[in-house]
């Protein structure tokens, strides 16, 4: 695959305002964009939600400049979850959709994510293809008249949306809930549902105003969230993110219940064939999942290699920690509010509460020792660093694991150990590290 200029794992992301993320820029991303998607069709159309970032309404209109600058037609779908733009793309038979979101990042942030027609995340060709055409608008032939693309407001996209996720929804009569919607995109959508379902709701960090996405809220601020449910004898917490495709619940006591907790539950309802998750998830997990007779398949860290794995498997069940959890025979992506609903349809048929799932899943103790090396690719294949991860897995004796990973920015080797005895793992996991710096202090 060629290098990518512009477009990481998740799109184009950066500091809105700075480069890339310019009006001129973003206006030749989508002239690029309409380029490439109008050989798909005569006539493409692609759809556009946002989550309530300030810096959304110029990206999405410099967006929108460009496309119908080479003859695709724009359906802007306003403020609506990534997974929700999924949706719609599928739903209304888009050529594409387009999400202008930073999910959990603070709100000078933003982001650009391109779906395909089928809702998932836009295929690796066509996406080099865009990029390499950013640096050839300037030589597009001009678009004029009748060709040039329309813009237009769909206001049933929050209907429809709403609609698929309340087929979704348990009865959640009786049961007293609080929503954290981190001032993102779940904002409405999320109370809305839930109310629906039939649940006494309170939400908060629902009054936007284009500067208070995910500021000490949401799923990755949860102290505030734990001492609401806690204090006020609620049965349950959930949280999402900025651009709402991940969740995470707090049980009536006031304790995170992660996506590893999540896996189990949903696995043991769905009677799954398999389950994938990354390398980050617990040990405990495994154990419990092998206990139901279902095995668990470990990717690379990142949403993106637990759902490759999953279609490639033609599983459906997967997800991390962080509450990005893949239901692929319900939705191409991960959608939180989705994820949150089924996560309580598990719940209720299995006839169980978070509380106890909490108590059952006890994880293994874990430890993570950054070592800084000279060459991170080679230090992994030394002999002498093989000898001591061999040595300490030996030591675990099944009961843990071990895992040497390159950081993805730095110039660091991440060991982690995980096992059962808390002193046993970081005594393993300094020993390794030790090997790893006499070693790699020289790799270079």
């Amino acid at each position: 695959m060629s290098e990518r200029k512009y477009f990481g794992t998740d799109g184009v992301r950066a500091v809105a305002g700075a480069f890339p993320l310019t009006a001129g820029w973003v206006m030749q991303l989508g002239a690029a964009a309409g380029e490439v998607l109008g050989r798909q069709s005569e006539r493409a159309t692609v759809v556009i939600g946002k989550d309530t970032r300030q810096s959304g309404d110029m990206l999405e209109a410099a967006l929108a400049a460009g496309l119908t600058s080479r003859g695709v037609n724009v359906i802007h779908l306003g403020v609506l979850p990534t997974p929700g733009v999924s949706y719609l793309t599928r739903h209304l038979e888009a050529t594409a959709g387009i999400v202008i979101s930073a999910s959990h990042n603070p709100y000078e942030d933003n982001g650009i994510k391109f779906f395909g027609a089928d809702g998932q995340k836009l295929n690796d060709a066509t996406e080099l293809e865009i990029e390499r055409a950013i640096d050839e608008v300037p030589g597009f032939a001009p678009v004029t008249g009748v060709q040039m693309g329309s813009v237009t407001n769909y206001s049933e996209a929050e209907r429809l949306y709403f609609s698929f996720l309340r087929s979704y929804a348990p009865d959640l009569s009786g049961k007293r809930i609080v929503l954290d919607c981190a001032n993102g995109a779940a904002f409405r959508m999320a109370p809305r549902v839930f109310q629906a379902a039939g649940a006494d709701i309170f939400a908060v960090y629902t009054n936007p105003d284009g500067r208070n996405i995910n500021r000490g809220c949401g799923s990755t601020h949860m102290d505030h969230l734990q001492r609401i449910v806690r204090e006020g004898s609620y049965d349950l917490g959930v949280a999402f993110d900025g651009d709402a495709d991940r969740a995470l619940f707090v049980d009536s006591r006031g304790n995170v219940v992660h996506g590893d907790h999540m896996l189990l539950l949903n696995a043991r309802a769905r009677s799954e064939q398999a389950v994938v998750t990354t390398i980050m998830s617990n040990m405990a997990l495994e154990v419990k999942l092998k206990d139901a007779g279902i095995p668990l398949e470990r990717t690379a860290v990142g949403d993106r290699y637990v759902h490759e794995r999953l279609h490639d498997k033609h599983l459906n069940l997967g997800g991390e920690q962080s509450g990005h959890v893949l239901f692929l025979d319900v939705a191409p992506t991960g959608d939180g509010i989705l994820t949150a609903l089924l996560t309580l349809s598990s719940m209720v048929e299995l006839g169980t509460s978070l509380d106890a799932l909490y108590d059952e899943l006890v994880m293994y103790p874990q430890t993570l020792v950054n070592v800084r090396v000279a060459d991170k690719k080679a230090i992994a294949a030394d002999p002498a660093v093989q000898q001591a991860v061999a040595d300490a897995e030996a030591k675990l004796a099944g009961q843990g694991r071990i895992n040497l990973r390159p950081s993805g920015t730095e110039n660091l080797i991440r060991v982690m150990v995980e096992g059962q005895d808390a002193t046993q793992i970081h005594e393993l996991a300094a020993q390794v590290a030790r090997v790893v710096e006499e070693r790699g202090a020289g790799k270079s």
